[in-house]
């Protein structure tokens, strides 16, 4: 780790890889509070994911926006990043994974970070892993925890197109990367995070 990193907790921005924050879950089985405005650390999830992939290097960050879109953008500071709405975005995790996807065609960045709104317990150590995996616009990569394939997951530009095609329902890019077990390198990241979702009043626990 350099001085600069040391300093002020941020790794270099990494201008060729954008974060892609999916943030517009309507928290369905917590009740209907969206999963974006949950508090952790005295502030909204967003923000806090939005805060992790920035220190783990990502240049550009697109948020995609659904449920309670205006609130999240009053509550959560989220400067700096582009702001998508979803506004399919009651049709599953697919509809903002293409959504996010179509956001950053044009850009010119080469490859795109994933990351879910609901899972802090994966840090900037895991994301910079991540992003460290990067070789191409043929990038194809996630986190593993224990060898089991989890969030963010990497993708370049090559991937976009079938990754849209495929992303439908909740199953966000499952499909894709199922078809293209072969060619995704897996990150082991058990040692640094804990991949869990917070999906249920249970999980709330897990929040500070």
């Amino acid at each position: 780790m350099t001085d600069d990193q040391h300093e002020h907790g941020h790794r270099h921005p990494r201008p060729e890889i954008a974060g892609l924050l999916l943030a517009a879950g309507g928290g369905s089985r917590l009740g209907g509070r969206p999963k974006a405005l949950l508090e952790h650390r005295g502030r909204p999830l967003a923000e806090h994911a939005v805060g992790v992939l920035r220190a783990a290097g990502c240049g550009r960050i697109h948020v995609v926006l659904g449920a309670a879109a205006d609130d999240v953008r009053a509550r959560a500071d989220l400067s700096g990043c582009v702001l998508v709405d979803n506004p399919r975005w009651a049709e599953g995790m697919g509809s903002s994974l293409r959504a996010g996807l179509a956001s950053l065609a044009g850009t010119g960045v080469r490859a795109v970070l994933v990351s879910l709104v609901d899972q802090p317990g994966i840090g900037p150590e895991a994301v910079a892993r991540v992003l460290g995996a990067y070789d191409g616009e043929s990038s194809l990569a996630a986190a593993a925890y224990d060898g089991v394939r989890g969030h963010p997951v990497l993708f370049g530009v090559a991937h976009w197109p079938g990754i849209a095609a495929t992303a439908t329902g909740d199953q966000g890019a499952r499909a894709y990367l199922r078809e293209h077990t072969a060619r995704t390198r897996l990150v082991e990241c058990a040692d640094v995070a804990e991949p869990y979702d917070i999906d249920t009043e249970a999980d709330l626990r897990r929040l500070r």
